[in-house]
């Protein structure tokens, strides 16, 4: 049963006082994140002019519900938004200096929208819907929001911690309706949702009276490769990407594995400070 809205936990906490550390907790224990106020209203206004241009389709659930995936190559400032700035900074700090860029993608959520299940977007085994992008370890998906959310607006929603249980009711695969313990989490226009890919998530119906876009990109580090292959870059499209932009867009299919290491390899070092328990404490 969905939780009546009376009822419904709302996080909306002031996210800017949070400290980087207290960020990578966030993300790392409850498996979602606010990085608040990331692109002003200027440029959310020059990306709904782009988005506006964009021809979308209706996912099979509600015609409500447009999507437009694969706006990787869209030029322009959808180049300037998956290498933007302050969003590589706080990954880079979370998964290391080597990020992978694994999808792009955009949403709309019209008003009638009857709101997303709740779901993983990480299937260890690959999946219909995700193939094998989803069955990467560990993937940070950003969701840029380019309307506020609002109760009535498709508000993110989430279940924290889901990614940690080992129970069989977290089984990856499964949705649902909705959850006793799920969390709303409202933003403003600008702002962006991590979130841990293997967190149970989704959205909330729309039931006001006004469209609500995001455009969703997805990162992982580049140890962490996909369980099977997914379809490479195309290399002409990316040699004609920006010099900034281009490193983002390495092999998919990238994977740092040692399957042949031993007990004792030569070179061990003796620390390793993105898995210092202390990272929680950055300023």
């Amino acid at each position: 049963m969905a939780v009546e809205a009376a009822t419904r936990r709302i996080d909306d906490r002031d996210w800017a006082a949070l400290t980087l550390g207290e960020r990578i907790r966030q993300i790392e224990v409850e498996g979602y994140l606010v990085l608040p106020d990331l692109l002003t209203p200027e440029r959310v206004a020059e990306l709904k002019a782009v988005t506006a241009t964009w021809e979308t389709i209706a996912t099979d659930y509600s015609k409500s519900q447009q999507v437009r995936p694969g706006v990787e190559f869209a030029g322009g400032l959808i180049n300037d938004l998956i290498a933007n700035p302050p969003t590589l900074e706080f990954l880079r700090a979370l998964c290391g200096p080597e990020i992978i860029l694994m999808s792009v993608a955009y949403a709309r959520s019209e008003p009638g929208h009857p709101g997303i299940s709740l779901h993983t977007d990480g299937q260890p085994y690959g999946s219909k819907i995700f193939g094998y992008g989803g069955s990467a370890p560990f993937l940070v998906r950003v969701l840029y929001y380019l309307d506020d959310l609002t109760p009535e607006v498709s508000p993110f929603r989430v279940v924290p911690r889901s990614h940690l249980s080992f129970h069989s009711d977290a089984n990856p695969y499964l949705r649902f309706e909705g959850h006793p313990e799920e969390v709303m989490v409202p933003a403003r226009a600008g702002s962006a949702v991590l979130i841990n890919h293997r967190v149970f998530h989704g959205n909330f119906p729309n039931t006001g009276d006004r469209a609500r876009e995001m455009i969703a990109i997805a990162y992982r580090p580049a140890w962490a490769g996909p369980q099977g292959d997914v379809p490479a870059w195309d290399p002409d499209a990316v040699a004609a990407l920006p010099d900034h932009v281009r490193p983002l867009f390495a092999d998919r299919n990238t994977r740092h594995w040692i399957p042949e290491g031993g007990n004792k390899p030569e070179g061990m070092k003796s620390e390793a400070p993105g898995m210092n328990p202390s990272r929680w404490e950055l300023a």
